[in-house]
């Protein structure tokens, strides 16, 4: 996120991270594989040099060819098949067949000045020579995992943010974090911890930005095995067949979970009971697809109609320190669950573990999070869709979910050119699969800025904390 400062994106995103113009002032389709994208006149590099189309291309050209790029942009850019500047401030783009999402992903990519050349080594920007952008900010010093100093691009061709010079400095701790704030080494910090909440609103001249995060925490269940593995009876027998593909049973598992008493005993406020894994206000959102409520009685009832009048034991594991408090909210659930008679193993274990073992499939409930970065079909596409490597659907659908409506309305909006309409596809995929529960939703991660003193921070759903968005209270 600190290249946010130096660099401009040809599209940019918003604090919901809805696309709004960046250096392209528009953007359109041509025909059914071209897009055109109208270029913002008067942009000055930091450099001096005039922003035009040449070095949108020589940024797009120049992508495949570094090597061991600690940030690869060319996910991003494939969409793009080739590219033609029609003149200076226009520039249009390939793409194989219909492909809406083009925009979305140039607002992932960075533009960098054609004067850098394809060469530009990772250390040149590191070092600072290669940082040439458009950005309101000025590169000073880098110093890897401590901080970056900047200063205010005078030139720059949007709003002057309040701040000439900034230090932008990395602390990994939370305690240390806090400490910096409260003994006013730092004027913000993002990420507040849950735990210190109190002991920062009871400080004078401390106040909180905060904003539902574009990151979900739900639980995956095992539908792939025809016996899960971590699965038995009472008595600990393993069961012929697999109940989690049973959709009474995984509505049973969803209505024993109290969303609400997580969200204020364990993330003590710091997240959204969610039904669903966009956040409000996101694109692709639902409104009317509530969290699931909190109901005992009618999960104990659903799984006597399954044929589990007694319940059955079940392994639930999650990482330790992925997502906030996430060894606390297994723990949690393990005993919600225990209540309607599912005895329940809980274990937290490191996330390269939870790594593997989601990767074969070697589970049967996990706790994992998903940041859909503002665009539904990702959530879609890669949690909710059926398994498809030469696709690429499913790519961490490991849990062999499979729902052939879900693949058909989001396949039908990867395919749909107006956003209204593809909007209103993902929606509809959204709620065919939370209805059938292809994932258990818990809730949105809330993001939460400190501030010390006379200071505002628009909050952002993205996560990304930058000097730009940090005002002077009027």
């Amino acid at each position: 996120m600190v290249a946010e400062h130096f660099f401009d994106k040809l599209v940019h995103k918003d604090a919901q991270s809805k696309l709004i113009p960046g250096l392209a002032e528009s953007w359109h389709l041509v025909s059914d594989d071209t897009w055109e994208f109208k270029l913002r006149r008067g942009v000055k590099f930091s450099n001096g040099d005039d922003f035009t189309a040449e070095d949108v291309a020589a940024t797009f050209a120049r992508v495949p060819k570094v090597v061991n790029s600690p940030g690869p942009f060319s996910i991003y850019t494939r969409g793009a098949k080739s590219w033609e500047i029609v003149d200076p401030y226009t520039i249009r783009f390939k793409t194989d067949g219909v492909y809406p999402l083009l925009a979305q992903d140039f607002s992932q990519v960075y533009i960098i000045s054609k004067s850098v050349g394809e060469n530009v080594s990772t250390g040149e920007f590191n070092n600072g020579k290669a940082v040439i952008g458009t950005g309101p900010y000025k590169l000073v010093s880098f110093a890897s995992d401590d901080r970056v100093v900047m200063v205010r691009n005078d030139n720059y061709w949007g709003d002057k943010p309040d701040w000439v010079n900034v230090t932008y400095r990395f602390i990994s701790k939370d305690g240390v974090r806090v400490a910096a704030l409260l003994s006013n080494d730092v004027e913000v910090i993002d990420v507040v911890p849950p735990p210190d909440m109190p002991r920062l609103k009871s400080t004078p001249g401390v106040s909180f930005s905060e904003i539902p995060s574009l990151r979900c925490i739900y639980l995956k269940l095992d539908t792939a095995h025809d016996s899960s593995p971590y699965i038995t009876d009472n008595a600990g027998q393993k069961l012929d067949k697999n109940p989690l593909r049973d959709l009474r049973v995984r509505q049973a598992l969803s209505l024993a979970i109290n969303r609400q008493a997580i969200v204020e005993r364990v993330m003590q406020g710091a997240a959204l009971p969610t039904g669903q894994m966009m956040p409000p206000g996101a694109n692709g959102y639902v409104p009317d697809l509530a969290p699931p409520p909190y109901d005992p009685n009618k999960a104990k009832k659903l799984l006597a109609e399954a044929g589990y009048p007694n319940g059955f034991a079940i392994g639930l594991i999650g990482p330790n320190n992925r997502y906030v408090n996430d060894a606390q909210i297994i723990q949690a659930i393990g005993q919600m669950w225990q209540r309607v008679g599912i005895k329940t193993t809980v274990e937290a274990l490191p996330f390269t573990v939870i790594a593997q073992r989601q990767s074969r499939n070697d589970m049967s409930a996990l706790l994992i999070g998903w940041a859909t970065g503002g665009e539904p079909s990702t959530a879609l596409r890669s949690n909710l869709m059926t398994r498809n490597n030469e696709k690429g659907y499913g790519s961490t659908n490991f849990s062999g979910y499979s729902n052939a409506e879900v693949d058909r309305l989001t396949e039908e909006g990867l395919r749909t050119a107006d956003d209204e309409a593809r909007e209103e596809l993902f929606k509809k995929a959204m709620r065919v699969g939370m209805e059938d529960v292809g994932i258990v939703p818990l809730h949105m991660q809330k993001n939460i800025w400190a501030l010390r003193g006379p200071l505002s921070y628009e909050a952002r759903a993205d996560e990304y904390t930058v000097a730009m968005n940090v005002e002077r209270k009027k």
